[in-house]
């Protein structure tokens, strides 16, 4: 059985003293591929270096809302370096994660839906999809999908388990996936919404090292625990994990353009 985890940071800090280790753990334990994410030009750069380090390993380029400089030229400058990463390098699967968050940041909101369309444009010029991050921006971020016409259907990473987002990604063709919140004992509406996607939409991730599953909650996140996130779709269906491997990986393969 073989897993493919859509969203992970093994650009993030937290690896730095076993980088090397974890991945090799994690291609061994049968997570064969995984998206290293990028979240900001550094991280995107850092990305693109393990993904060429690894043939099973693709990254995204992106700046996200958490990680806008302040100053326009800035900015503009940074949003062109992204988009020449991403036109130059085929391990560049998905401009991202970008979006809104107004849990962070609520200040900004107009310079965060700027550089959003703008990453969203970037996308459509190289025919690539976006992967999107929203948290506490609900309305604004199903205003953006439901009037935005997009070259890729995009994927809502991490998806907030909102019943009215979920909807309105199903209906633009948007991949659906979710990670080790739907496992929370906390989380009381994760079968409604799992069974509000249709199975050839859904993806897995983990959002390493961040959002331990249960029953890891609590601890350093890696790839391995993906398969924690794809048991908790099989119960919500009524399927067998085999199956939710089997769909999730074919979907992210599909939706990355991967062969």
């Amino acid at each position: 059985m073989e897993f493919f985890d859509s969203h992970a940071h093994y650009n993030d800090e937290k690896f730095d003293e076993d980088r090397a280790d974890i991945i090799k753990k994690i291609y061994d334990s049968g997570v064969t591929k995984f998206v290293c994410a990028g979240y900001s030009l550094d991280s995107s750069k850092f990305g693109l270096e393990i993904a060429n380090d690894y043939e099973f390993v693709y990254t995204t380029c992106g700046i996200s809302p958490n990680d806008i400089p302040v100053n326009r030229e800035v900015i503009d400058a940074q949003l062109k370096e992204i988009e020449s990463i991403a036109k130059n390098n085929s391990k560049v699967v998905a401009i991202g994660e970008i979006g809104f968050d107004y849990y962070w940041n609520k200040d900004n909101k107009d310079i965060q839906k700027y550089v959003f369309e703008k990453q969203i444009g970037i996308a459509n010029r190289l025919q690539l999809p976006i992967m999107i991050h929203t948290r506490d921006a609900i309305m604004d971020t199903i205003d953006i999908i439901k009037n935005t016409d997009f070259a890729k259907p995009g994927i809502f990473h991490c998806c907030p388990q909102n019943k009215d987002l979920i909807k309105a990604g199903v209906e633009k063709g948007f991949y659906i996936s979710f990670a080790g919140p739907i496992t929370f004992k906390s989380s009381k509406n994760a079968d409604e919404m799992i069974n509000l996607v249709p199975l050839n939409q859904i993806l897995i991730e983990t959002d390493s090292p961040y959002l331990s599953p249960e029953p890891n909650r609590g601890t350093r996140n890696d790839s391995r625990n993906v398969k924690y996130v794809a048991q908790k779709i099989a119960d919500a269906k009524n399927i067998s994990l085999d199956e939710v491997a089997k769909a999730t990986y074919n979907n992210a393969k599909r939706a990355f353009n991967i062969d």
